[in-house]
């Protein structure tokens, strides 16, 4: 058959979903608003894992199945997250011909409901014309945009399949095939307190340490493989106080697993150093700061070969469609990370999103249509 895209029930389902409030941690709406449109869609397995408690969202992760009728193929899975950052709420969608954009105070949520007004689509359309398929499960996770938390949470051993595509990524007809691994960094320098003006020998400046040792930590881009940065620093409680605890929270990224650990480990050494070669006085007597560092590995790497069979799939798909796709390398983390980690291979798709994380996003419908497009031949044609 032709396939033809319903675009206005598509730009409706991607308004409405969008116009769901589901910042992190809130997706409880958003959840049921899924789990009725899969069930009328006529899902065959339907179900929240108890991933909450660990997350703290209102609702656990979502695991659709929509049993395929195609011989020969194990199916795929699609995967989005249903959070989205602030501001996200009280989102109104604005149409201006084919590009959707917000009101201009709040995001407009195309990270990540793009990618699932897509699936709606497809599984939609998939029904309406009873066209044969592969299997087709969909992964809804919580909490993606503080720490991909739903997906470290996942229950993934309820899955069928064993390779699919994350709909998550800006930019149009790209597919994300190689991302870093990523350590997360918690510093915690300790001083001494004291009156500033009063008797500030008798302190131990921690800001003074911690400014001292992040002169000698290079960040940014530290090599074609890794980057470092920390992001988040918190201390003090008054001008007229030396301030007594200075915590940092920061990352390393890389490639490369060897250098992801020395970079990590160079963080630690250098904190220790600055803290070893303090000297007191004699206000100060024997105090002495401290530091603490905790290293933490915040996902996997994501690496996957073009003779794998989530990246041929794709391929052949892109090329019955007569869609150029570029296979390209990123520096960001995601889901399919979390994935990949438990042997699921998950390559991301990009879903044509702009400006993702800012009240400037918007989205060109056309680039829904066409993923909807590349979506339907990977699921219909006969592998």
């Amino acid at each position: 058959m032709t396939l033809t895209i319903n675009k206005e029930r598509l730009a409706s389902t991607f308004t409405t979903l969008c116009e769901i409030d589901s910042p992190s941690k809130k997706e409880g709406k958003i959840a049921d608003h899924l789990k009725n449109i899969f069930s009328e869609l006529g899902a065959d397995f339907l179900y929240e894992d108890n991933s909450a408690p660990k997350t703290g969202a209102e609702t656990g992760n979502l695991i659709i199945r929509f049993n395929g009728n195609l011989p020969g193929g194990e199916g795929l899975f699609l995967a989005c997250h249903m959070d989205t950052v602030q501001p996200g709420e009280g989102i109104k969608v604005v149409r201006n011909g084919t590009i959707f954009t917000s009101e201009g105070d709040t995001i407009l949520g195309g990270d990540d409901k793009s990618g699932i007004a897509s699936i709606i689509e497809l599984l939609t359309i998939l029904k309406e014309n009873k066209t044969r398929h592969s299997t087709i499960e969909i992964i809804l996770t919580t909490c993606e945009e503080i720490g991909l938390l739903g997906a470290k949470s996942l229950e993934h051993d309820k899955l069928k399949t064993k390779f699919g595509y994350a709909l998550d990524s800006s930019g149009t007809n790209q597919v994300i095939i190689g991302a870093p691994a990523a350590m997360r960094i918690d510093v915690e320098v300790c001083g001494v307190a004291a009156h500033a003006g009063l008797c500030p020998e008798a302190g131990i400046n921690a800001l003074t340490l911690t400014a001292s040792a992040l002169t000698r930590i290079s960040q940014g881009r530290i090599d074609k493989d890794s980057t470092r940065n920390f992001g988040v620093i918190q201390g003090g409680v008054a001008a007229n106080i030396v301030p007594e605890k200075i915590t940092l929270q920061g990352e390393v990224r890389s490639h490369s697993p060897a250098k992801l650990d020395q970079y990590s480990r160079e963080v630690e050494k250098i904190f220790r150093d600055e803290v070893a070669q303090w000297r007191g006085n004699e206000a100060t007597g024997d105090k002495r700061p401290s530091v603490t560092v905790d290293t933490v590995n915040d996902y996997p790497a994501l690496t996957l070969d073009h003779n794998e069979p989530v990246i041929k799939l794709i391929k052949k798909s892109s090329a019955l469609g007569t869609k150029d796709i570029s296979y390209i390398i990123s520096g960001g983390g995601s889901d399919a990370s979390i994935f990949c980690g438990y042997g699921l291979p998950t390559a991301i798709i990009s879903t044509g999103m702009k400006n993702v994380h800012t009240v400037n996003e918007s989205l060109d419908l056309e680039d829904l249509v066409n993923l909807t497009e590349l979506l339907y031949t990977m699921t219909t044609f006969d592998k």
